[in-house]
């Protein structure tokens, strides 16, 4: 019965493990700038900080609790359809992120328009199920969610701080800059958004030397 007890105890542990599992992702293991995972979201909705942040949030969502509902079957799933199941959880959890928003943020939903139900072919998404839900705890599995959503999120609305600001002057619609300002047009084409997670890639690999040869 101790051993038991134990068991549990430390499968809702947090400690050092834990706290990487949320932090390494915003950083060392970014999903977006270090693995170059879930580019074509990041590039698509950053031209302005609202949709960027309910996408952040959405993904977050998803990751998370994917993780956490994979992880705790993940010894009762055959191998040969364990993708299939992956798939069916990831689209059931889009489909109440869609639901949600199109009911309590309507605004939001029609400015992300296709690219929520695209969450589905997140390569973060089925990346962290199949790289560490179905090896790991379902506790540190919704920890890896989380931060991987977080690293994810952290990326979308730094972009989409500095693509809004500088190409409309703004941030989440209210005017920032002066008058005297000329916003610059071309920071909201999707062009811009290559360039800007270029940047910050080299911006990171640059002041982290040991993600330099990290394809």
């Amino acid at each position: 019965m101790s051993a038991e007890i134990k068991e549990k105890e430390s499968a809702i542990a947090f400690g050092q493990k834990e706290v990487k599992l949320l932090t390494d992702p915003i950083d060392d293991d970014n999903p977006v700038t270090v693995q170059v995972l879930g580019v074509c979201s990041a590039l698509a909705v950053t031209s302005q900080v609202y949709p960027a942040l309910i996408m952040a949030i959405g993904v977050t969502l998803v990751t998370a609790f994917s993780n956490l509902v994979v992880s705790s079957l993940r010894k009762t799933i055959p191998n040969s359809i364990r993708m299939i199941v992956q798939l069916l959880v990831i689209a059931a959890l889009v489909q109440i992120v869609e639901m949600s928003l199109g009911a309590f943020a309507f605004s939001a939903y029609e400015m992300l328009s296709v690219f929520v139900g695209l969450i589905i072919t997140n390569c973060i998404v089925m990346g962290r199920l199949e790289a560490f839900a179905m090896a790991n705890k379902p506790w540190q599995s919704f920890l890896d969610g989380i931060g991987n959503g977080l690293g994810y999120g952290f990326i979308l609305v730094v972009m989409a701080i500095i693509r809004e600001l500088t190409g409309k002057g703004s941030l989440m619609g209210w005017r920032i800059m002066p008058e005297w300002y000329v916003p610059n047009n071309l920071m909201v084409l999707p062009c811009a958004s290559l360039f800007i997670i270029g940047v910050m890639i080299w911006i990171q690999r640059g002041r982290n030397r040991k993600l330099i040869d990290i394809s």
